[in-house]
């Protein structure tokens, strides 16, 4: 059976204009993949993110099963192990868990095994968040290029600028809100596969608590690697802007008193779609006693945003290889860390 691959025939443009090519120069587009993604056309460190995770999830296991036989004790443990309270595909209760690995506590190294699964589940929720962000972004610039921001009303004059608020501008607002908010989430489970590197467990006779539990982005001060420079521990301007944004949209309020978005029209026609961001400085919101939305920069966010994404994955991927240092340099031998590299996906 021939099995056909749908893909979009146009291109989602930052200004929120599409095109049906991409545009001349060295214009950022998002482009439709096969599997239904959209993508930016350059700097998008996606598959370097993932190739990072892989990596780290063959560190976790040599490390953890280096005394072991792995290959051999893996044909032999339940796949409950790998799968219960971590899982929909298995339904069993917490109780029920308990009652399993009671009944299964003479089988070699459940423990050991148990504890390599949560530390490899750590590295699981940074590549499923950064998948996240990537699909909402795309979801953010195709609703700004094809969704109507109102209803068919005309323009006041033949060149205008037009702010709209309706359901599609609460759409861009909540993609907008959600892609911070999961930044933040990247740099909360950073932290924590941080932390379990540098305290990993050796002590099997019970089931090992991780040392990373309760452990948030707030407390990377206690990490070796805490303040790098290029990762997203760093002490900088970027990292409080993230920081600063998701704070505010999950304690204090919206980004904008009504939410909204704009269009700039020349000759009657649409050339310009936009959202607008608050200023900031260093890192903080501008502030003049209780008021701390101001919008004198004109900060266009969707004119930046792959830019700060790139950022971010960039720091990303750094944090991950320094954490792949930290395993790789602390608890396996020397000539064993050659098998860890990856072959693909990595961006100089």
């Amino acid at each position: 059976m021939d099995i056909k691959v749908f893909v979009l025939p146009y291109f989602l443009n930052l200004d929120g204009i599409p095109s049906q090519q991409p545009r001349g120069g060295n214009a950022t587009y998002l482009w439709h993949d096969p599997q239904g993604v959209w993508r930016l056309s350059k700097n998008d460190y996606g598959c370097a993110v993932q190739s990072s995770c892989g990596v780290l999830h063959r560190a976790f296991r040599n490390i953890i099963m280096q005394s072991v036989d792995y290959h051999s004790l893996l044909m032999l443990i339940p796949s409950y192990v790998s799968d219960a309270g971590r899982s929909s595909e298995a339904p069993i209760s917490s109780s029920l868990f308990q009652k399993m690995l009671n009944a299964d506590a003479a089988q070699p190294e459940l423990n050991r095994f148990l504890y390599l699964y949560d530390c490899q589940r750590l590295v699981s929720s940074i590549q499923e968040c950064q998948k996240e962000v990537t699909q909402i972004v795309g979801e953010f610039y195709f609703t700004l290029n094809t969704e109507p921001f109102f209803n068919v009303l005309a323009p006041e004059r033949e060149d205008d600028l037009r702010w709209s608020t309706s359901p599609t501008t609460t759409k861009l607002t909540a993609y907008l809100n959600f892609i911070f908010i999961r930044l933040h989430s990247l740099m909360d489970y950073a932290v924590k596969v941080a932390a379990e590197a540098e305290q990993l467990r050796k002590d099997f006779i019970k089931y090992p608590k991780m040392s990373s539990q309760g452990v948030q982005f707030g407390d990377r001060k206690t990490l070796s690697i805490n303040k790098q420079s290029g990762t997203l521990f760093e002490n900088c301007e970027f990292i409080r802007s993230v920081e600063t944004l998701r704070n505010h949209i999950i304690h204090d309020a919206l980004l904008d008193e009504m939410p909204k978005a704009y269009e700039r029209f020349e000759n009657w026609v649409v050339v310009e779609r936009f959202v607008l961001l608050p200023d900031m400085t260093n890192g903080r919101l501008d502030r003049y006693v209780n008021r701390n939305l101001f919008y004198g920069a004109e900060d266009k966010i969707n004119l930046r945003l792959p830019d700060l994404l790139s950022e971010f994955g960039h720091r990303l991927k750094n944090t991950l290889d320094a954490v792949i240092d930290i395993l790789t340099s602390r608890y396996l031998p020397p000539d064993s860390s050659t098998s860890l590299t990856p072959t693909t996906g990595t961006i100089p």
